[in-house]
């Protein structure tokens, strides 16, 4: 039987790379979105579109839709990019940007545990501009804050599932040539995809909670 893998935010970009991967490696690929598209309709399984993550009837409707299927990975990689700097500072903004960048992944993650067994793998896409360590040019507050949040919540998640054997990864992309930096990337979501799909594909609970590049690179907290 064919391994499942959900990916929230399929519809275009990284998530959309990153279907097209799974399909072509013979996963059934379940795609959650906003909106559905014609590109992710070529590729996936299932999609479920209409739901938004950041609210808890649409992910409560979305565990409801997938009954029992079981899933063997879930990649959240919905996210929200905005660019606040000091004395510009729009705390709506910065309040939407944890809700989707870090409460929703938790969100998705509790409401989808029934569905992910003993060997299955959780993958959050994060950012490398989360890392406090990292972090040596400023601003985009929001971003920042709610990445670093996923990184700490993505770590409690590799505690608390190790006793039922999930393991879970953080994973940066690289800066990648999507919507949200206006297409002014150094690699292709294709190539975010390839690496991304690496990087899981070598998780195991020895290594459950650590936080990488797509490269292979570790990155620092």
């Amino acid at each position: 039987m064919a391994s499942t893998v959900l990916i929230t935010g399929a519809n275009r970009g990284v998530g959309l790379a990153l279907a097209r991967h799974y399909h072509r490696a013979g996963w059934q690929v379940i795609g959650a979105c906003r909106a559905g598209s014609d590109e992710l309709a070529e590729v996936a399984h299932r999609v479920i579109d209409g739901i938004d993550v950041t609210r808890e009837a649409d992910v409560a409707r979305l565990a409801e839709a997938l009954g029992d299927q079981p899933l063997d990975l879930l990649i959240n990689n919905a996210g929200l990019l905005h660019d606040e700097s000091l004395g510009e500072l729009d705390f709506d903004a910065m309040r939407a940007q944890m809700e989707i960048n870090a409460y929703a992944p938790l969100r998705v993650t509790e409401a989808l545990l029934p569905r992910l067994g003993e060997g299955a793998k959780i993958a959050n896409i994060t950012s490398r501009m989360g890392s406090i360590a990292d972090n040596d040019s400023g601003g985009r507050y929001g971003y920042r804050a709610s990445k670093a949040a996923l990184n700490a919540f993505g770590k409690s998640l590799a505690v608390d599932l190790a006793p039922r054997g999930i393991a879970v990864a953080q994973l940066h992309p690289g800066y990648v040539q999507t919507r949200m930096v206006n297409f002014g990337g150094l690699i292709s979501p294709e190539e975010a995809a390839d690496g991304i799909a690496a990087r899981i594909e070598a998780l195991t609970l020895a290594t459950s909670g650590g936080f990488w590049h797509s490269n292979g690179e570790t990155l620092p907290w």
